[in-house]
C-alpha cells in the first residue's frame, strides 16, 4: 500500500512540535516517519535581509522547496532519504545528518506545507493547528530564547515584522482547506486521540493487507 501522508501545519507557536511529539509516542519508528520543513532552509547567505538588517527566515523563499518536495516523493516511493540537519545559530557545530526511512505513515510538518502546491498535492490528510495570538507569542519567546539564543527585543521585532505578516498571508488562508483544525489554545488531548486512532486503524489495514 502507498504510504499515507499527513501534512501538519499552523502558525509559529501553534504547537505543531508538541502535537507531533506526543503523536509519535503512540507509534514505532517502523510505523511512522516525520520529515520537517525546518531542515530545508536555504543557507543563511541566501536568505532575505530586511531594512533593519535582520535575516527573515519566515518567507516561502527561505525554504528549498524543490529539495523538500523531492525528498517527500522519494519517501513515498519507498526510498531512504538522508538530509543534513539545519543549525540556526551555531555554525561551529559538526555536521549532523538525519535519516528518514519509508514507513506506512509519513508526517510532513512545516508552516508552508499547504502553501506549496507541489507538496500540498502529495498529502492525504491536512491537519491545521490553531492557537490564540497571545499564546503563540509566549511560546515563540520561550522557544527562541532557549533554542536559538535570541534576545527579547529581536524576538518581538521578528514576530511583528516577519512572523505575523507571513502567518496572515501564507498560512492562515489554508485553514479552510484543511481536513482537521485543532484548537490548541488550551490542550489537544482529544484531537490527539482522534488523529492517533485514525492512523492506528490505517496501520492495522496495512498489516492485514500483508497477511492477505
Amino acid at each position: 500500500m502507498k504510504p499515507f501522508t499527513v501534512g501538519i501545519t499552523g502558525g509559529s507557536g501553534a504547537g505543531k512540535t508538541s502535537f507531533i511529539n506526543e503523536l509519535m509516542e503512540k507509534f514505532t519508528d517502523e510505523e511512522i516517519t516525520v520529515i520537517s520543513q525546518d531542515n530545508y532552509y536555504r543557507p543563511r547567505e541566501e536568505q532575505f535581509v530586511d531594512e533593519r538588517g535582520w535575516t527573515n527566515f519566515d518567507l516561502p523563499s527561505a525554504i528549498d522547496r524543490k529539495a523538500f518536495e523531492e525528498d517527500i516523493a522519494q519517501l513515498v516511493q519507498g526510498q531512504v532519504v538522508r538530509r543534513k540537519e539545519y543549525i540556526y545559530n551555531n555554525e561551529k557545530d559538526e555536521d549532523k545528518y538525519l535519516v528518514f526511512r519509508p514507513t506506512p505513515i509519513i508526517i510532513v510538518e512545516g508552516i508552508f506545507v499547504l502553501h506549496f502546491p507541489e507538496i500540498r498535492g502529495q498529502l492525504d490528510l491536512r491537519v491545521y493547528l490553531h492557537a490564540k495570538d497571545n499564546l503563540k507569542v509566549i511560546r515563540r519567546i520561550k522557544r527562541d530564547q532557549l533554542d536559538r539564543n535570541y534576545d527579547l527585543e529581536e524576538i518581538l521585532y521578528r514576530y511583528e515584522h516577519h512572523v505575523l505578516p507571513t502567518f496572515e498571508r501564507y498560512i492562515q488562508p489554508y485553514m479552510e482547506d484543511s481536513d482537521i483544525v485543532i484548537n490548541n489554545s488550551g490542550q489537544f488531548s482529544k484531537a490527539l486521540f482522534v488523529v492517533g486512532g485514525f492512523l492506528k486503524n490505517y496501520i492495522q489495514e496495512v498489516k492485514m493487507s500483508k497477511i492477505k
